[in-house]
């Protein structure tokens, strides 16, 4: 069904985006705020993640027990987290609560209690998700990868370290709160049964007078392509690499998203084929695409056995490389139609546009209406991403994990 994006942005450098879609009885919100793990204080790795938890506990009228129940009887079903490059709060409830669960999270967002007694449970938590890391050796695979592939804090964790969270304390983390939190490039967004005028009113009302600078984040810089291994007892090996693909403000990123679809996008694609299916080599093999503001790269992972990981790393980055020789017409086919199922699935989720219309205004500096994404991805002739293929030769860092390092890989 056809809808259109409202904008405004405030004085203060907040933007509202709203894309009404009157057939839904629900509405979904997401507040984008740009503090991540990349712009953390030095040496307080995690204060992002502590603070986002720490929001919650207690705002404005309400203590943390209150503020819970407040946004249960809504109905709400609360979501976010924290990435590198930004925060997000959002939920999703009956739209007819959409002004009532707006006036909340104003609270949560500008008035938060951040009291003493509330910091040691929001470090804790933090604390225990960077421990589970052990237990989920993919995760901690793709994580330590982030930090070895950038040489720009972009790749620290947003899980944080130990010794980062350790050294965090009330007043520290109230300090960043301060500095980091401000509506300069801060993004709310709303989709779903709600109406343009009604929510410009009510976010005006609770936002406009909001003020604060916004924050900066350092150029992405990566590290030199390189090959190192984690040493873990274990029977399994984790393989992952990282190499540069393209941002999605960048003319080449819809070319790149069926490519990454013709790589990893189901039982038929290639590396499901070619690594799983024909030689055996793996349990699990994967590749995806990650995009910051200003840079985007691509993560492929293998999990495989000792036995066979060196073949395993020397046919995945054999077929990473194959792509420079062009896809078929059937696979060109085989991957738009499955990207364009996922637009057809999120046009039918007002939760998945919100999220989707916050994440494109800050990565691309405006929202992608699904009609707009659509005509690009029928626009591509299989001629066309066959030449933007054809230009592209990627170079490969790798990270292993298992008992023993792998044979050294040309990684380039």
């Amino acid at each position: 069904m056809s809808t259109t994006i409202r904008q405004h942005t405030f004085s203060n450098g907040m933007t509202l985006l709203v894309e009404e879609m009157p057939w839904l009885s629900s509405a979904s919100f997401t507040f984008l705020i740009p503090f991540g793990s990349a712009n953390e204080p030095r040496d307080y790795e995690g204060s992002s993640t502590v603070l986002n938890d720490w929001l919650y506990r207690g705002a404005g009228n309400y203590s943390s027990q209150e503020l819970s129940e407040a946004l249960d009887d809504l109905g709400l079903r609360r979501g976010g987290g924290t990435g590198k490059e930004y925060t997000t709060l959002s939920g999703s409830l009956l739209a007819s609560n959409i002004n009532e669960a707006l006036r909340l999270y104003a609270d949560i967002i500008r008035r938060p209690h951040l009291k003493d007694s509330e910091f040691e449970p929001a470090r804790n938590l933090a604390l225990q998700e960077l421990a589970s890391l052990g237990d989920n050796p993919t995760q901690q695979l793709f994580e330590t990868l982030s930090g070895r592939y950038f040489h720009s804090s972009h790749g620290k964790s947003t899980y944080g370290t130990l010794d980062g969270l350790n050294r965090l304390s009330p007043t520290s983390v109230r300090n960043d709160y301060t500095q980091r939190l401000s509506p300069g490039g801060a993004i709310l967004s709303i989709a779903g049964g709600v109406q343009w005028e009604t929510v410009l009113k009510q976010v005006e009302k609770l936002f406009s007078d909001w003020s604060g600078s916004g924050v900066t984040f350092p150029e992405v810089v990566i590290t030199r392509p390189h090959q190192e291994h984690i040493t873990q007892d274990t029977s399994q090996v984790q393989i992952g690499v990282a190499y540069q693909a393209f941002a999605p403000s960048h003319p080449g990123w819809y070319e790149n998203a069926v490519a990454i679809g013709v790589l990893s996008g189901g039982m038929g694609a290639r590396l499901f084929s070619e690594v799983r299916e024909k030689r055996g080599l793996v349990y699990s093999v994967s590749a995806g695409s990650r995009s910051l503001k200003n840079y985007g790269y691509t993560l492929g992972y293998a999990g495989t056995t000792p036995e066979r990981a060196n073949e395993t790393l020397s046919v995945l980055l054999s077929e990473l490389r194959k792509m420079s020789q062009g896809i078929s017409k059937d696979e060109l086919e085989r991957s738009r139609t499955g990207l364009l199922s996922q637009l057809v699935m999120q046009g039918e989720s007002s939760g998945a546009r919100a999220t989707s219309m916050a994440r494109d205004m800050f990565l691309v500096g405006a929202p992608r209406p699904i009609e707009d994404i659509k005509a690009q991805l029928n626009g591509l002739s299989l001629e066309h991403v066959n030449q933007f293929l054809s230009s592209y030769h990627p170079s490969f860092t790798v990270l292993t994990l298992g008992s023993e390092p792998l044979a050294e890989v040309a990684l380039s």
